[in-house]
């Protein structure tokens, strides 16, 4: 009995000790975050739950202070990845960058008013000052100017008053009733809605009047196919952990509990509506539609520019990864 105990022992201190090596073993892909960014939450779901590693590679989580600082990681090779969206992806492909897209999100922003105010359309708007997150490039200004044109023969850029600053700024300047309404990233609006703002146009309705595609995941991870060669498979592996967390987020409500204080909301309500803010941006698994995110391409070169596109005026072959 002793023997067969000590073996036992042996056997058991073996798996533990190549259990770490196994690991150490993995192709690691250095995530580049935004330190207070939404994809924390996911990505602390892959890691906490194993997705990683059960889909064969270590996720490291690199945090930095802001948006510029991770895509300067990915592209000077501190970071494999950076979650970004595929327009300036499509850009730098353009430009003979290697960067592919794996799609994370498709959530999108809109625009909120007070909610005692008396605009009921864009066409309210009309004299109003505006503030605007993310600067005059930001797509969902564009999309929404688009909208505008169409709908109402509006030149929201003419007919407004236009105030551009950080996110943060304009969430508060609008909750302090400092502009007439407020066009922010998706978490910022949901929690604008719970300090009592109301919608007053979601970029998605916008998109589907002009044509477009709102299940095309603008957001993604952004990674070099140099790293894939690399590490053959990788892409998918990683969209495969990503879909993994997703479906435990979109499925159980207790998957949220830890990430309570990552969230920063400051009551239930925030909680609540920036969990659904998620969900809701959480892409279909279906391929993404080339024909929908060309034309989405098309509307941003001719509303945004050079500034906006570079020289990718039409969707740049291999722009989005061969992942299913």
């Amino acid at each position: 009995m002793a023997r067969i105990l000590g073996g036992l022992a042996l056997s058991l201190a073996a798996v533990i000790a190549l259990g770490p090596l196994n690991a150490k073993d993995l192709p690691r892909i250095r995530a580049a975050v935004l330190e207070i960014g939404t994809v924390n939450w996911e990505l602390n779901t892959i890691k906490r739950n194993g997705c990683d590693t059960a889909n064969g590679f270590e996720l490291v989580l690199q945090p930095f202070a802001d948006n510029g600082a991770t895509r300067v990681a990915l592209e000077g090779g501190v970071a494999d990845i950076a979650v970004i969206d595929w327009i300036w992806t499509a850009r730098q492909r353009a430009a003979g960058k290697d960067y592919v897209f794996i799609p994370y999100s498709k959530a999108v922003g809109g625009m909120v008013v007070p909610k005692d105010s008396k605009a009921q359309s864009l066409k309210d708007m009309a004299g109003k000052k505006i503030g605007i997150a993310g600067g005059p490039l930001d797509k969902s200004w564009l999309i929404l100017r688009a909208f505008a044109t169409q709908e109402y023969d509006m030149d929201l850029v003419g007919d407004t008053e236009q105030v551009f600053g950080a996110p943060p700024l304009i969430y508060k300047t609008a909750l302090q009733g400092e502009t007439d309404g407020a066009i922010n990233f998706w978490h910022f609006l949901a929690k604008m809605r719970a300090g009592g703002m109301r919608e007053l146009i979601a970029v998605d309705d916008a998109a589907r009047a002009l044509g477009l595609d709102p299940d095309t995941p603008l957001l993604g991870y952004v990674m070099k196919e140099s790293f894939i060669a690399e590490h053959p498979g990788i892409d998918q592996k990683l969209y495969d952990a990503s879909r993994a967390a997703k479906d435990l987020l979109a499925k159980d409500d207790a998957a949220w509990e830890p990430l309570r204080i990552q969230m920063n909301a400051s009551n239930e309500a925030e909680f609540e509506l920036l969990r659904h803010g998620f969900r809701a941006g959480i892409p279909s698994d279906a391929p993404i539609n080339i024909d929908g995110a060309d034309r989405f391409l098309r509307l941003m070169a001719k509303l945004g520019g050079e500034d906006l596109v570079g020289a990718a005026t039409t969707l740049p072959d291999g722009l989005f990864a061969n992942v299913k």
